[in-house]
């Protein structure tokens, strides 16, 4: 073990315990450090909760960790005493459980037996140390990584603007939707939400929990809500869907093929978000971000049918609205907190008082004001900086984190909703496990290529044509048997389906490269 290169993983949501499982069922992969600040490994935000009526907005079918596996959740679903449940929206808590299986199971296989040490603590700095990297932790140890993975899930929402001094510091107020507690509800009085997302959605259920019958009001600049899935399956998508150019012209397409059924069109439109959204100019992307995105996410991510219901049973019971207007102000007396805000389409300011107000706007996207000390130590060193859309960290197309200079650090990398700007939708499990797994495979690819540097270099330049005659002289044969295997299939497929051509040709010349310093190790 000691021999063995060492990868911290930051954070021990989906997005991280993927990352981790795909480096623990390498037999001869690197030792994983994962560290998580949060209350249980496994888990994230999105897992957390252990309430019932908190369910996945995706179905248990699409759920699988596995790419490679589609069955994976729903056989795991079978053993654990839930059969049959492949076309339900399981809880939340449920999904948690099995991340936390897959995690255990990796650990203790003959692959990743010992490779797998647990750190529950803050990374607070990330320096440079060599080729690797200096973590200092929110206790004060320090620890050394060769690579740095960041898969720190979504930030907590930023503070709206208008919002008193006083408010943000009362009790009244929750910062961060996933940290406030139910039970400290006042015990009368309205709530107000700002966002009207699957957040608020989730946070108006928790209230109804703790407090039946309470009145919550979820205020966003459109009015928009999520939108339901049916109960039946959608129809599978048209077959030659396959939009192009720019988001308006895609729009004209969407709306062209959505005449009888809109959510398979949507379903249909989704294996091409990545290669739309990285094909557009900034200008474009921006255009998006601002007109189309609220009607994107409301469309594209869904309220699981019994969750649906029960808001529209709220609704009709004036227990739960949902207003469109801008919020101008925030302010507390001693008996709440008073909401100002400017109705969309026009009309005099609104004012009304609530009993607590809970921030449920989405997650941080600004990351030069994220607040988060691990964040603002990289960005201060220049080793990492926002992307143009400032949606996170921007990221290559290997997942390395870009610093300053606009150069990728090697061995330092973002996945999940944190590296959003570079594919946009990477927020649900059918993204991030691709991304998980391609991000893998890059790191040992790093690794192995790094093994190979270790010993003198007799003659640079010979050893650069052997390199190379090596190079083009691997077998034909051999690549058709590495062809075969899933893995590679499904690495070379994702990259083409993910970033075009070359990154597939790419990923192929990799696979050599890392062949043959294997073959020239072993001889």
């Amino acid at each position: 073990m000691a021999d063995r290169p060492t990868v911290a993983v930051i954070g021990a949501g989906f997005s991280g315990v993927l990352t981790s499982v795909r480096l623990l069922l390498e037999p001869m992969g690197p030792r994983v450090l994962l560290i998580e600040r949060g209350p249980r490994f496994g888990r994230g935000a999105a897992y957390s909760s252990a309430s019932p009526h908190h369910l996945l907005n995706v179905r248990a079918t699409n759920m699988s960790a596995f790419v490679e596996q589609p069955s994976h959740f729903i056989e795991w679903l079978g053993r654990t005493g839930s059969p049959d449940q492949g076309q339900a929206f399981v809880t939340r808590d449920r999904y948690g459980q099995y991340l936390q299986s897959i995690l255990r199971r990796a650990a203790g296989q003959e692959t990743g037996a010992a490779r797998l040490v647990l750190e529950h603590d803050e990374v607070r700095t990330l320096a440079r140390d060599g080729e690797g990297w200096r973590l200092e932790l929110g206790v004060g140890r320090s620890l050394f990584a060769d690579i740095v993975i960041l898969a720190l899930g979504n930030l907590p929402p930023p503070p709206q603007d208008g919002v008193d001094e006083d408010v943000l510091s009362s009790p009244r107020y929750a910062a961060d939707p996933w940290a406030w507690d139910p039970a400290s509800a006042p015990a009368d009085g309205d709530f107000l939400l700002l966002g009207a997302g699957l957040t608020a959605v989730d946070v108006t259920l928790s209230i109804q929990e703790a407090r039946a019958g309470a009145r919550v009001l979820a205020l966003s600049r459109h009015g928009l809500s999520p939108r339901p899935h049916i109960d039946a399956i959608p129809a599978a998508g048209p077959a030659d869907f396959a939009p192009s150019g720019t988001p308006a012209r895609v729009l004209r397409q969407v709306r062209a093929a959505a005449q009888t059924d809109w959510r398979r069109v949507i379903d249909a439109l989704r294996p091409h978000v990545h290669t739309l959204w990285r094909g557009w100019s900034l200008a474009e992307k921006q255009r998006f971000l601002r007109h189309l995105r609220p009607w994107w996410d409301v469309y594209r991510h869904r309220l699981a049918p019994p969750v649906a219901a029960r808001i529209a049973d709220l609704r009709a019971r004036g227990l739960f609205e949902v207003a469109a207007g801008r919020l101008r102000r925030l302010r507390a007396d001693a008996q709440g907190v008073w909401a100002t805000w400017a109705p969309r389409g026009g009309g005099p300011p609104i004012e009304r008082r609530f009993a607590a107000v809970i921030n449920c706007g989405g997650p941080r996207a600004d990351l030069s004001r994220s607040g988060d000390a691990l964040i603002q130590s990289l960005a201060d060193a220049g080793l990492a900086r926002p992307d143009d859309c400032r949606l996170g960290l921007d990221v290559d197309a290997r997942s390395r984190v870009i610093g300053a200079e606009g150069l990728a650090n090697d061995a330092l990398f973002a996945i999940g909703p944190i590296a959003r700007g570079h594919l946009f939708e990477i927020t649900s499990v059918p993204d991030i496990r691709i991304q998980a797994a391609d991000c893998a495979s890059a790191v040992l690819n790093l690794l192995a290529l790094r093994a190979r540097r270790v010993g003198p270099v007799a003659d640079p330049a010979a050893g650069l044509v052997a390199d190379l005659a090596a190079f083009l002289g691997q077998s034909v044969d051999e690549l058709d048997v590495e062809l075969a295997s899933l893995k590679f299939t499904r690495r070379v497929r994702n990259a083409w389906e993910l970033r075009g051509r070359r990154a597939a040709f790419d990923e192929i010349a990799l696979w050599l490269e890392t062949r043959r310093g294997r073959g020239k190790g072993g001889s």
